[in-house]
């Protein structure tokens, strides 16, 4: 059903699209089921921490998609089966190694280096905490802060429990630019980290910029730069393409889940404020 509806809150739109109405049948059965779960746990949870039904949807929804992304993430050990075995996917990743090392130069490695180190543990929790607190000092809301802290968890958890499961080796370190990098090489935590923060942040830019071409622009410069970093780590022989593939579909999914969760709350804050009157 096309929205006809005025957004209801302020900065809780993209465009004109409300951000608390779910166009489909799988958006409003989705907002059912996490009412009737909120429903339940607010007698307990909102009593004992203050909470508000918005805020448990949340919290909920977040542990929830968590969860089943971090057990979903276990499969990649049939991934990597297939990169022993040679089979699918993965029999593009030395080839495309290969063609990274024949095209590589001082010149480019050294931007490359660089580059790839804004997605590092430092660059990218840096990068991100710059353009959060503009955004929360511009907005006079906590909500940007809120959001890509649980984002950034989640992306740290999903990172570690995917190396310890997988312990894929990285690629030799001849075909390597130094320095070097010995922690286990399926996902690529660059890239899911990347992928996460961005998606989120380009996110919040949607919803607080009214000009399209700051949106258009936010998009554009958000996919080119977690797609280069993904291509980075491949070019530097950090990781294979299969760990930059894994990465972004990770990092996307839970992307996805985190901006889920933020809609449920503007649902259910909105209900409840419908409801108050």
């Amino acid at each position: 059903m096309p929205q006809t509806d005025p957004p209801r809150g302020d900065h809780d739109s993209i465009g004109r699209r409300d951000l608390a109405h779910w166009d489909t049948r799988l958006g409003r059965w989705l907002v059912s089921l996490v009412t009737g779960v909120v429903r339940a746990l607010r007698p307990t949870v909102g009593r004992a921490a203050s909470w508000s039904s918005a805020n448990v949807a949340f919290v909920v929804f977040s542990v929830i998609a968590l969860v089943v992304i971090a057990l979903l993430v276990d499969g990649a050990q049939e991934v990597y089966e297939g990169v022993v075995g040679g089979n699918g996917l993965t029999t593009v990743d030395r080839p495309v190694l290969d063609a990274m090392v024949s095209v590589r130069n001082p010149t480019l490695d050294g931007v490359m280096t660089a580059f790839t180190n804004i997605g590092g543990p430092v660059g990218m929790p840096l990068l991100a905490t710059v353009v959060v607190v503009v955004m929360t000092v511009r907005r006079r809301r906590w909500t940007p802060v809120v959001v890509t802290a649980i984002a950034a968890a989640g992306s740290l958890v999903m990172t570690v429990v995917g190396k310890d499961l997988v312990g894929r080796a990285r690629p030799p370190a001849a075909l390597a630019v130094p320095p070097l990098e010995i922690s286990p090489s399926f996902p690529s935590g660059h890239t899911l980290n990347a992928t996460v923060l961005t998606t989120v942040v380009v996110y919040l830019v949607l919803i607080q910029t009214t000009a399209v071409w700051q949106r258009v622009t936010s998009v554009v410069v958000g996919l080119s730069f977690v797609v280069t970093m993904g291509l980075s780590r491949v070019y530097l022989g950090h990781h294979w393409l299969t760990d930059v593939v894994a990465g972004w579909a990770i990092g996307f999914a839970w992307a996805l889940a985190v901006v889920t969760a933020h809609r449920l709350w503007l649902t259910l804050r909105d209900e409840g404020r419908d409801t108050a009157r």
